[in-house]
């Protein structure tokens, strides 16, 4: 009795330790974009965009909150069964979710396209969309923690759409 209790502990163990590792992986995963394709300040400041629109300040805040949010999800989702046992749809989600997202830094940033960014930020949506989804069926915490993410992109193909607009 007492080994197999030993051995509970040092499971439990183990998987709160990978879903550490995975927590920080992807956090640094997604916080890439910030180094790879940095903001040009002084164009984005030359940009027309509506009053409402966040300070890049607020932006870069809210963008630091969300892939800690993120980055919480996955991991719960690798304490509670583990990536490995998920199926392979969710994990092409997640895979383009983040290739995306990674991409619209570069499309705003370093390529200058607004076009490309509408575009981009709309599938961020759409696949942020369909992981709130994926995730429920894993962890229904989990995948309340990804509301937020997708509330946002929403917001942000929104403002990148009229930011476009403005701008043509």
């Amino acid at each position: 009795m007492h080994t197999h209790r030993g051995k509970t502990i040092w499971r439990w163990t183990c998987q709160m330790i990978l879903s550490l590792v995975v927590f920080l992986f992807v956090y640094l995963l997604f916080s890439l974009s910030g180094i790879l394709f940095p903001v040009d300040r002084k164009w984005y400041a030359a940009l027309t965009k509506p009053n409402w629109a966040p300070s890049g300040k607020t932006i870069g805040l809210v963008w630091g909150g969300l892939y800690v949010l993120i980055s919480l999800s996955l991991a719960i989702v690798q304490f509670k069964i583990g990536l490995k046992n998920t199926n392979s749809t969710f994990i092409s989600l997640w895979v383009i979710n983040y290739i995306t997202n990674q991409a619209f830094s570069f499309f705003l940033f370093k390529a200058k396209r607004l076009d490309l960014s509408v575009i981009d930020t709309s599938i961020v949506f759409f696949t942020s969309l369909l992981l709130v989804a994926g995730t429920w069926e894993y962890s229904i915490l989990a995948a309340v923690l990804l509301i937020p993410y997708m509330l946002w992109t929403a917001f942000a193909t929104y403002l990148a759409w009229i930011i476009f607009r403005l701008n043509k």
